[in-house]
């Protein structure tokens, strides 16, 4: 689990890009909005607090791509 990590200047900017798309939610209304775009909102809240990011690992797992640690 250790190759799927992330820094913490990328965890920053997950946080930062997580609360921009909540924001957007919030200011067109949580009602409005599709249900689709809460997936990369909570993505990226994830991988901010865990480290542990969710889009890497699902495009290795597509790509098949090793890490080289």
């Amino acid at each position: 689990m250790r190759q799927y990590m992330i820094g913490k200047s990328l965890r920053f900017f997950f946080l930062f890009a997580g609360s921009v798309i909540w924001a957007g939610i919030w200011l067109t209304g949580f009602s409005v909005v599709h249900w689709l775009l809460y997936i990369p909102a909570v993505f990226f809240y994830f991988a901010a607090i865990t480290g542990i990011c969710p889009g890497l690992l699902i495009s290795r797992i597509v790509f098949g791509e090793e890490s080289k640690t």
